[in-house]
């Protein structure tokens, strides 16, 4: 006997999620990291995790399952960096190779101006994840809340806070 579950939504694959939802999980790392090789790092780490979680996953909202993945692999990362800061390597030009940005990369950077990355870049991790989630993504307050484990009165300050530091670097724009 199979457990049926009440709207019949099967759990997907990890075949399934990173051919359906990569594109997805690329556009919400690259808004929490503003850049291509963090943002690839942080989309193979999510994929790991979600790919041990999908044990545990009770069909329902993929999106926000995803998102908060996402969201607290980049928060444990940045975590990390804290407490154990990364010394750059030396350039090794002869082992880099150039090419044109990927397809993604191109994708994630038009669908969201430039000035508005670089203006989500200086916010402080929690804000800047707080209103991607919100802004970006989509996401309530309550589904916020539950997937970062704060209480929703933290997500509005937040958020609220967050606007507020990204409000004068993009009101500029229009004077």
């Amino acid at each position: 006997m199979t457990p049926e579950n009440s709207n019949d939504e099967q759990v997907p694959t990890w075949e399934d999620i990173a051919r359906d939802h990569g594109r997805f999980l690329y556009t919400v790392a690259y808004r929490l990291t503003g850049n291509h090789d963090d943002t690839q790092d942080l989309v193979q780490e999510v994929l790991l995790r979600v790919e041990r979680g999908l044990v545990n996953y009770q069909p329902g909202n993929l999106n926000g399952w995803l998102s908060r993945i996402t969201t607290n692999v980049f928060l444990d990362n940045v975590r990390k960096k804290k407490r154990r800061p990364e010394e750059a390597l030396p350039d090794e030009p002869d082992r880099v190779l150039a090419g044109a940005p990927g397809a993604d990369d191109a994708l994630a950077e038009q669908q969201l101006p430039a000035h508005v990355q670089e203006a989500l870049m200086t916010l402080p991790d929690d804000y800047r994840a707080a209103v991607v989630m919100c802004d970006v993504v989509g996401l309530t307050y309550d589904e916020i809340s539950e997937q970062t484990g704060v209480p929703v009165g933290t997500v509005r300050s937040r958020i609220h806070r967050g606007r507020s530091r990204l409000r004068p670097l993009l009101v500029e724009d229009f004077d």
